[in-house]
């Protein structure tokens, strides 16, 4: 997701960093902490930043239903009785 983010800044959205940023509603240095993969962002200005340069769609393919992920999840809720 952080390479997306940083492939189409740099290159087909054709839009300047300072530009994401005041699109996205967030500072220029929120934008440079999610280009570095930093995890203190929140969650809401990966998805403006996401949203202006045409990505939310992946961001909602990432919160859908992980069938595999709960089952691994309940199986470790079951190994901690």
């Amino acid at each position: 997701m952080i390479a997306a983010i940083k492939g189409r800044i740099k290159s087909c959205i054709k839009l300047t960093t300072v530009q994401v940023a005041e699109r996205a509603e967030i500072d220029r240095t929120t934008l440079y902490h999610i280009e570095k993969g930093n995890g203190s962002v929140s969650l809401a200005a990966y998805f403006n930043t996401l949203r202006v340069l045409g990505l939310q769609d992946d961001f909602l393919k990432l919160a859908a239903d992980d069938e595999y992920g709960r089952k691994l999840q309940h199986l470790s809720l079951i190994g901690n009785k």
